[in-house]
């Protein structure tokens, strides 16, 4: 998957990969439920 012109993004493979998705989405909800009370308030 391409971002932009010079970035370019690769899914990691295996387990390295797995938990680095896993993290990546427990992080990202946690901060979007954050700004969302902030917006919310």
């Amino acid at each position: 998957m391409r971002l932009g012109r010079n970035v370019e993004v690769r899914p990691l493979g295996g387990g390295p990969g797995c938990l680095a998705m896993i993290l990546v989405s427990i992080v990202l909800s946690v901060v979007l439920t954050v700004v969302l009370n902030l917006l919310v308030r």
